[in-house]
């Protein structure tokens, strides 16, 4: 499992797939952000003008990477299957996104055969939270759940925003209270910010607007992994 975790905000099929292509050979995971322009803006690939409320087949490059969708969308448990079907391994649904979490729990459990900790690498679910929700609100789900992802912006949806420091206690209190629970942070992670976050106890990174700035996506890729090596993997 890849620590450091790509995320891509299509703009359309045709951006996805180059940006795909930049990161093949380089990276495994990838997080496709899918945004609805309702939940959060702008609106993402498919939700574009001309495109549609789910994917058109598989995902591109299915054979090269492990996609995690962020479904950044109100509703997610109507677009879960369709991204499952596109070849989705790992799926993120807004905790504040829906009054149904219980029913899309219920949906991986009984139509997608997701058990919490069960073959993990065929499909695995988490809950993502906003820099500002009450954290007691993920209580009720955690039992079902594989991990969480703390949102690292304030402004969910836009990459390159600041880090929001906070989160890192956040974190840390989590962490405390639930140790056996692999957390992942979104948004803001950059490479001055990814050393403090990794010792805060993260087991992935999802990184986004410091790869795609960068001159070479690759290196900085490549310049963020170096980072693992002296922090350490946390589950």
């Amino acid at each position: 499992m890849g620590i450091i975790v790509p995320a891509i905000i299509p703009t359309s099929l045709r951006d996805l797939e180059e940006k795909l292509a930049r990161l093949k050979g380089v990276a495994t995971e990838i997080q496709i952000d899918i945004i609805d322009g309702v939940y959060a803006s702008p609106a993402s690939w498919p939700y574009v003008p001309g495109g549609t409320l789910a994917p058109d087949g598989q995902l591109p490059f299915l054979s090269d990477f492990r996609f995690e969708m962020d479904l950044m969308v109100k509703n997610p448990e109507e677009v879960t299957g369709a991204w499952i079907a596109a070849g989705a391994t790992r799926i993120v649904a807004h905790l504040e996104s829906t009054a149904y979490l219980p029913r899309l729990i219920t949906d991986m459990k009984e139509k997608y055969g997701h058990e919490k900790g069960f073959a993990a690498n065929l499909l695995s679910f988490g809950i993502a939270i906003q820099v500002d929700t009450n954290m007691e609100l993920l209580e009720p789900y955690l039992p079902e759940v594989d991990f969480v992802q703390f949102m690292g912006i304030k402004r969910i949806g836009v990459q390159g925003q600041p880090f929001a420091t906070e989160v890192l206690n956040h974190i840390a209190v989590f962490r405390a209270k639930h140790p056996d629970i692999p957390v992942q942070v979104d948004g803001g992670v950059h490479i001055a910010v990814a050393p403090r976050v990794l010792a805060a106890g993260v087991s992935r990174l999802i990184v986004g607007s410091d790869i795609w700035n960068a001159t070479s996506a690759k290196d900085e890729y490549e310049r963020l992994n170096e980072l693992t090596e002296e922090h350490g993997l946390y589950t």
